[in-house]
């Protein structure tokens, strides 16, 4: 198993032997790319993104400035939009379901290291995936941590920094990240805290 095998199924490798490094860089060339487009070239936008993730759906938007590792070991669902500043280390695989909305400033991080100083310093690092389900709102400067599992239809509050699995529809927020409330049918009548929908069209 090279290393690159290895950091795939979630073991102990090192990040700059079989072809890693040159991986990291070819991918930072499409971003660096990415980043620096005009606002009106969103056909070479699509194009790279599309060349970068190994998966996405028909319909995607990622603001700029967007960083990642490899890329190719990330996948986005339908209708997926991210704002400005989203950074994912895709050192393990990372699949994210449709609709979702990311807020600016997220981190998604697959990525670690041994906590003894010892093994740490031996220059082995992991990669642990994560997976974020359908219609999920991850809210400004949240940063969710290897292994992490975020059910569908759940919001991730702002700043939160999600260390456990998140269930399907609930609001979590906090440092660490933990379950605040049940998502309910009264909760779909209002935009904002107790502000109510002033228009029909909203369901």
């Amino acid at each position: 198993m090279n290393q690159k095998e290895r950091m795939l199924a979630g073991l102990p490798y090192k990040a700059w032997l079989d072809g890693l490094s040159e991986e990291r860089l070819a991918c930072k060339r499409i971003i660096h790319e990415y980043n620096l487009l005009s606002p009106d070239e969103r056909e070479r936008a699509q194009e790279l993104m599309r060349k970068l993730l190994g998966k996405t759906g028909k319909f995607f938007h990622v603001a700029p400035p967007f960083h990642c590792d490899y890329g190719s070991n990330i996948e986005i669902g339908e209708n997926f939009f991210s704002n400005y500043g989203l950074t994912i280390l895709d050192v393990g695989k990372v699949v994210i379901g449709d609709n979702a909305q990311i807020a600016p400033n997220v981190s998604i991080y697959t990525a670690g290291h041994p906590v003894h100083p010892d093994s740490r310093n031996s220059g082995y690092e992991y990669g642990i995936p994560v997976t974020i389900g359908d219609n999920v709102w991850i809210g400004g400067n949240a940063v969710i941590l290897p292994g992490v599992t975020i059910g569908s239809n759940s919001v991730i509050g702002a700043g939160s920094v999600v260390t456990k699995d998140v269930p399907e529809w609930v609001i979590a927020a906090g440092n660490p990240c933990r379950v605040l409330r049940k998502i309910t049918e009264e909760d779909r009548k209002y935009y904002f805290q107790d502000r109510v929908f002033d228009v029909e069209d909203y369901t």
